[in-house]
């Protein structure tokens, strides 16, 4: 399944919306929002999502966390979330 840049970003970007102010996603929610399957293929858009996070932060927009705390997307290892930026 291929997926554009911009359908990421759009997608953090919505799922944000519906949240509420602070709230955060993980990347796993966005990619299984994006490829609408049951099946296990969401796996592959995570590395893309993490991308688009992290295009996103770099403009502003959200903001990459680990244990609640802003990260810097190029050095975060492990699980991360993405919430709205400041």
């Amino acid at each position: 399944m291929a997926v554009g840049d911009r359908s990421l970003e759009d997608a953090i970007l919505g799922l944000l919306d519906r949240r509420a102010p602070g709230a955060s996603v993980c990347p796993s929610e966005v990619a299984r929002a994006v490829h609408g399957s049951a099946d296990e293929g969401w796996r592959e858009l995570m590395e893309p999502v993490r991308r688009a996070a992290a295009r996103l932060a770099a403009q502003g927009k959200v903001e990459i966390t680990q244990h609640g705390s802003p990260v810097d997307p190029g050095r975060a290892r492990g699980p991360v979330r993405i919430r709205r930026g400041t």
